[in-house]
């Protein structure tokens, strides 16, 4: 003979009459247990979701650049995550790969260098990257840059841009 518990579920329409069934205790423990592996699978799936968050990088060079470089692609993946960009420390030297857009780079917030020279490149946007020591971005067609942010910078090349003029007086490193 199976007890009745207590616990009941309400089910109740609009305009219809309310129906209340009583659960066993075995059905309200399956349900229980099943409720505990769902709340179980939606964090595992939560924290899955918040490990591999994916850098973007619609330019293909950039990106292919990037995930070509292992000491970068520390898991050898087709995608570099969040957590590889931010535990980079080294420096990106991605001159002459023909690179339109930089976008990405502002994941690399531990980034030393950055040397983006020789693209066709007119926008830079290095406001994340506060460690930089070296930026070396000539002969692209850059309009504008910031480097306030910047306040490291011991090395900055910007010869052979379209740059008609720039901040540096939070650059004490290089005044």
């Amino acid at each position: 003979m199976t007890t009745l518990n207590q616990f009941q579920i309400k089910l109740s329409k609009k305009n219809s009459t309310q129906r209340i069934f009583n659960i066993t205790k075995e059905v309200e423990k399956k349900y229980l247990i099943m409720i505990r592996k769902l709340f179980i699978l939606g964090l595992t799936n939560i924290a899955i979701s918040i490990s591999a968050q994916v850098v973007n990088i619609p330019d293909a060079n950039f990106k292919a650049y990037l995930v070509g470089n292992y000491s970068i692609n520390t898991n050898h993946d087709s995608e570099i995550q969040v957590s590889e960009a931010v535990a980079f420390t080294g420096s990106i030297n991605c001159m002459s790969k023909n690179i339109t857009n930089l976008t990405g780079i502002e994941s690399f917030v531990n980034l030393g260098g950055l040397f983006c020279g020789l693209n066709p490149i007119s926008n830079l946007n290095v406001t994340s990257n506060i460690l930089l020591k070296t930026l070396r971005c000539q002969n692209n067609p850059l309009t504008t840059l910031d480097v306030t942010k910047n306040t490291l910078l011991e090395d900055l090349t910007l010869t052979n841009n379209n740059l008609t003029s720039i901040n540096v007086s939070q650059n004490i490193n290089l005044l």
